[in-house]
């Protein structure tokens, strides 16, 4: 609220200050003062630093009430939970001691004798809420309770406590601990009775406490956010507020800086005089005229007269024509002395004004008219270079006013028209300027630029053969400026412009039968691309017809292999009796291996080929990644183990995917036989499989020979292999991996492969978990 009543003074102080001067004139210097010192840093400073703490101080309460409320939550807490402990311990004390007699009832398990026992000791209406009795003889069965625990009657322990057999089973000693009865949380107390390991349990139910706390806790919740969002709206309204007082501040402030910034841009000051007490006030821009600090105290009025020149008049007798009231208004031109040295020229208008308290005050502004003293000197010679500079010119120029008569004209334009003296004096009339200059042998005119009549351009040649190219101009107030410029070299140069023109025509000409030359040249190109691009569709076709070939051509490529396939495996098993020489079954062993490699080789080419034919299809089905890895795994075992690979394999429980069964096993095999084949003998293969992001990720790593860098970019192209000799002794197409890419393609995903060469090869295959379900998927 200060702030507000701050900032609604100031206001006030700024209407008075532009209401014409009226009002309390007897405190315009202290004011203007306060404006130009620009108010108490001190003061602002600290109302930031206050309004900075209480949001903190805010904060620090909340955090107090808070933590007092937890701390007494907590405490009562810890009380209640001590009372159903101490309760449940006193139970089972009191019922050990009352059945402890009784060695015939607890040797025969003897549920009504015992009930009995309790009841007469520990009638369930003494017990506490939630609270009941067990007795459990040395089987670990219970044979009797109180009444609330009638239900357990007949079970046994380790079914309805299992963590109380620990204790149980140590005799002559009793527990406690927390557990889930029924699902709700007690406090269970044994304590052993008899010598036949008998034991009595207590347990008193923790609902109540969990209830209390729960209660407790929202209570605490409700209150404290209630009192957070009271003690928010608070801050909110203070912060607001603060924010208004700010606001008007400000806009007092700017308001007083754009005045002193328009006087100080206006070179002006603003001036304020008592006559009684001889003070005199000056605005800061008075000072920055003259060069002086600015000042927020009272000037004396010595000091000014001071300043003023000796010959600009008397500061002290104006003053005295001021007091005794003659010139009401002031309006004059003086000198003032500036810190640098010179005399600004200033004009000092002011009014006499009388104040509501009856003083008189002198309120008015001074002007630096120095530039306007500087100007007028300009001007003047200004007018001098002017004259002069037209007088050198090398064109003729005369100047006539809008009756026709002579104003000024230079000595080039007498020259030129062989004017006499006694005719070019200002104020002959143009008629008679005319007559008395020699005519012209040729006048034509030339052009009129702005086509309103107010110029025009004539070509005149005179006697001795010059040309002038005269310009004639109409000025504001009516009259006439002429210029005459020489231009015989431009009309000797004519001829010669000419000439080119001629050639530079004869060039275009050439220009333009090379340009449809450019033109034929351009529609054959046109027809040369045409015949290009339906060669080229000729070949795509032709190239789709080779694919589409290929891929015809499976059964008519793999029956035979099968045929040669399964000759030399009935010679390598000797089916049909044994061979004889050796060599046969060396012999017919490569038959069946080159065979096999060779079908392998037609596999992946004719694989290739679907696919590039748009006939490879993919099955989408729920498939388990656990099972399809094992299975591949086997199938890479055996050339593994041969070669002492270790195989490692981290597979995330329950991995399923949607996806082609034999595409994936197919990317699996693919991946892990380049593995084994590029791993060394003693190397290491990781498989891992994971979900990311609601993708399933396959990873396989080895420690093989690597991938050079330059090659990366060939490896999963068709018939790409990397040229390096180990790679080239390992045999194969090549599109093991093409095939694999483009699996990954159809099922959506993306295949990786970082690789180092000497250090390993990493595979990824991605598969998105959201591929649209349907029976068939075609590429």
């Amino acid at each position: 609220m200060a702030d507000v009543r701050r900032a609604s003074a100031a206001d006030g102080r700024l209407r008075l200050k532009f209401s014409g001067f009226g009002g309390r004139i007897d405190g315009l210097g202290r004011r203007l003062a306060i404006v130009l010192t620009g108010g108490d840093g001190n003061s602002r400073q600290a109302e930031t630093l206050l309004r900075r703490a209480i949001p903190v101080l805010i904060i620090a309460f909340l955090a107090v009430v808070a933590t007092a409320r937890l701390n007494g939550i907590l405490a009562e807490y810890s009380r209640m939970e001590g009372a159903f402990r101490q309760s449940a311990t006193l139970s089972a004390a009191t019922a050990a001691a009352a059945l402890a007699p009784q060695g015939a009832v607890l040797a025969t398990s003897d549920r009504p004798s015992a009930e009995a026992v309790l009841a007469g000791y520990l009638p369930q209406d003494r017990l506490a809420s939630g609270s009941f009795l067990l007795l459990i003889d040395g089987e670990g069965r219970i044979f009797a309770s109180s009444s609330d625990g009638a239900r357990y009657v007949g079970m046994d322990m380790a079914g309805l406590l299992p963590q109380a057999n620990s204790i149980r089973y140590v005799t002559d000693r009793s527990g406690a601990l927390e557990a889930f009865i029924d699902g709700i949380r007690h406090y269970v107390v044994l304590v052993p009775v008899g010598t036949k390991g008998a034991f009595v349990l207590a347990a008193q139910s923790l609902q109540p406490l969990d209830t209390y706390w729960r209660s407790e806790v929202s209570l605490s919740v409700t209150l404290f956010s209630g009192i957070s969002l009271i003690l928010l709206v608070i801050l909110y309204a203070y912060f607001q507020q603060v924010k208004r007082a700010r606001e008007a501040d400000d806009t007092f402030l700017e308001t007083n800086l754009r005045v002193e910034a328009a006087l100080s841009r206006g070179r002006c000051g603003l001036w304020d005089f008592d006559l009684q007490s001889r003070k005199l006030f000056w605005s800061r821009s008075m000072y920055e005229m003259l060069g002086l600090p600015p000042s927020g105290a009272v000037l004396g009025f010595g000091d000014a007269a001071q300043l003023m020149h000796p010959d600009d008049g008397n500061l002290y007798a104006l003053a005295r024509a001021v007091a005794k009231g003659d010139p009401r208004q002031i309006d004059q031109v003086f000198r003032m002395r500036h810190s640098a040295g010179h005399y600004v020229w200033m004009r000092a208008r002011a009014q006499v004004i009388r104040s509501s308290t009856g003083c008189m005050h002198v309120i008015g502004i001074a002007m630096d008219v120095t530039e306007q003293h500087r100007l007028a000197q300009r001007y003047a010679e200004a007018d001098q270079r002017l004259a002069d500079a037209i007088e050198c010119t090398s064109e003729a120029f005369v100047l006539w006013d809008k009756n026709d008569r002579l104003v000024m004209c230079n000595a080039h334009f007498q020259q030129v028209y062989g004017l006499p003296d006694s005719v070019l004096v200002p104020g002959t009339e143009r008629a008679v300027v005319q007559a008395a200059a020699s005519r012209p042998i040729i006048q034509r005119r030339v052009a009129d630029p702005d086509q309103t009549g107010m110029s025009r351009t004539t070509e005149v040649q005179l006697a001795d053969e010059r040309w002038l190219q005269i310009n004639e101009r109409r000025t504001r107030d009516g009259g006439l400026v002429s210029v005459g410029t020489d231009i015989t070299l431009l009309k000797r140069h004519q001829e010669r412009l000419r000439e080119q023109e001629r050639r530079l025509m004869a060039t275009i000409g050439d220009l333009s039968s090379s340009q449809r030359k450019l033109e034929r040249q351009k529609a054959e190109l046109s027809v040369a691309n045409a015949n290009y691009q339906a060669e080229k569709d000729r070949a795509e076709a032709a190239n789709k017809a080779k694919s589409e070939f290929l891929a015809n051509m499976s059964h008519e490529l793999r029956t035979p292999l099968n045929a040669i396939l399964g000759f030399s495996e009935i010679l390598l098993t000797g089916m049909f009796g044994p061979i004889g020489s050796p060599k046969y079954s060396e012999y017919a062993k490569d038959i069946h291996e080159s065979g096999m490699h060779l079908l392998n080789v037609i596999n992946d080419i004719l694989d290739m080929s679907k696919i590039e034919a748009g006939q490879m299809r993919i099955r989408c089905e729920t498939i388990d990644l656990a099972p399809l890895i094992e299975e591949s795994l086997r199938l890479t075992a055996i050339p593994a183990q041969q070669r002492n690979i270790h195989v490692e394999q981290r597979v995330s429980s329950g991995l399923t995917v949607e996806a082609d069964r034999r595409a994936m096993k197919q990317i699996l095999l693919n991946i892990l036989s380049n593995a084994v084949k590029f791993t060394n003998d003693g190397g290491k293969i990781a498989l891992r499989a994971r979900k990311i992001d609601g993708a399933v990720m396959l990873t396989i790593a080895d420690t093989g020979i690597g991938i050079p860098k330059t090659a990366l970019s060939k490896i999963g192209q068709p018939f790409e292999q990397v040229q390096s000799q180990y790679a080239k002794s390992k045999g194969g197409s090549g599109l093991g991996l093409a095939i694999s890419r483009s699996l990954v393609s159809l099922h959506g995903g993306r295949l990786g492969i970082r690789s180092r060469e000497g250090c390993g090869t990493v595979v990824s295959v991605k598969i998105p978990d959201c591929i649209v379900r349907q029976a068939t998927r075609t590429a």
